[in-house]
């Protein structure tokens, strides 16, 4: 079959366990577990890359990919459903020698060269699927011809105090990277990596497949491609980000992450800038239905919803019910949820399909830093008795 040349295509990881986010990824690849009201969190790198004009995406997954590869089906809903191209789910599959699981971030991409190499493009940008952001891959491939790299790696300024956490990458003046530093105790520059990086792609393959090769590699681009590339004396420059973005992997920065949609200045606009929105499979529903008597205040209520209660400072998320006298305050509820007359949710995040029973009361109000709360979660279909009191940091 003939496949037109393209001049990146990308790849995205959305293959991880998600083990921080606990019940919320028992059953769901991280990727697909539903955020702000409406979306899903692979609809954020997938919607980049639209808006980017990158119209060929390889996504790879592993864990628990069922409802991850129902939601992305044909790619439809973010116009990725092109002859020549669109979006392609590539799991792991059986091969005559060296079949094996995903081992590693570069071993997964090394199993799909077959799929990046029918495209021959000149260069291949690599994605996580579980960040929060809004970016134009574009401008960064832009910055990586322009700079004739062999590897382009977005960075984020990250406080100097918190750099020990991070990645950081060292630069010299003209963004050149001469050093990568996985969580350094003494740290030399506050350009933390973002994971997320372009390169050229007759390099790439030849560096996966002498990773591939060496028995003590961890098969990891931050572990092993990168530090490879740079001992080998290529190219490697930085480029910087300063939009926001956020790694959604715990259960508290996932809370954060929706609790930032909110406000009269929210800090992430989920609505995109001028012409860059954020696309998703969504069903058609209702308009959501507020009775009389109800309170909603500096939330944010999708459609199908019925509010009969009291909502504040919360994500509702579609199809959801909040009963009369109920109370929903510093809370993330995903879709389908049914939260009784009298029941009170705070500080808390409630999975798809839960059921709240009357008079039940799950978390607290809380005050403190973002890693002092103790954000209560309910699984996906679980049902809180009536009556019950969940208390906060519980997860059912």
């Amino acid at each position: 079959m003939y496949f037109l040349k393209k001049r990146c295509v990308a790849m995205l990881l959305a293959g991880g366990q998600g083990s921080r986010l606990k019940v919320l990824t028992e059953n769901t690849a991280k990727p697909a577990v539903p955020f702000g009201g409406k979306y899903r969190i692979i609809d954020f790198p997938l919607s980049n890359c639209v808006n980017s004009h990158i119209d060929t995406v390889g996504v790879l997954t592993q864990y628990q990919p069922l409802e991850l590869n129902e939601y992305i089906g044909n790619g439809q809903p973010w116009d990725l459903n092109s002859s020549h191209g669109g979006v392609t789910v590539l799991p792991p599959y059986a091969r005559s020698k060296k079949s094996d699981w995903y081992k590693g971030t570069a071993n997964a991409i090394y199993q799909n060269i077959p799929f990046i190499a029918r495209y021959n493009p000149d260069d291949v940008l690599i994605l996580s699927g579980d960040h929060i952001y809004e970016m134009d891959y574009a401008k960064m491939l832009r910055y990586h011809k322009q700079m004739g790299a062999d590897c382009t790696i977005a960075v984020r300024p990250v406080p100097m105090e918190e750099a020990s956490r991070f990645g950081i990458m060292n630069t010299k003046e003209d963004g050149s990277i001469f050093e990568f530093e996985e969580k350094p105790k003494k740290p030399k520059s506050n350009k933390a990596s973002m994971g997320i990086y372009i390169f050229k792609w007759d390099i790439l393959r030849k560096f996966l497949e002498e990773d591939e090769e060496d028995p003590k590699s961890e098969n990891d681009f931050g572990k092993n491609i990168i530090p490879n590339l740079l001992n080998a004396g290529h190219k490697l420059y930085a480029y910087e980000f300063d939009g926001y973005w956020k790694d959604v992997g715990t259960i508290n920065s996932l809370w954060e992450a929706n609790m930032d949609l909110l406000g009269d200045e929210p800090k992430f606009n989920i609505y995109g800038s001028a012409g860059r929105k954020i696309y998703a499979r969504n069903y058609a529903m209702p308009s959501a239905f507020i009775a009389k008597g109800s309170e909603i205040s500096d939330s944010f209520v999708a459609e199908g919803c019925e509010v009969f209660g009291t909502v504040r400072h919360s994500v509702i998320s579609s199809g959801c019910v909040i009963g009369k006298g109920a109370e929903v305050r510093n809370s993330v509820i995903m879709p389908d949820v049914v939260i009784e007359p009298g029941a009170q949710v705070c500080h808390a995040i409630v999975a798809e399909g839960c059921v709240i029973k009357a008079g039940a009361r799950v978390g607290a109000d809380q005050e403190g830093n973002l890693e002092d709360l103790k954000i209560t979660v309910i699984g996906k279909d679980a049902t809180i008795s009536e009556g019950t009191v969940v208390e906060p940091g519980e997860i059912i």
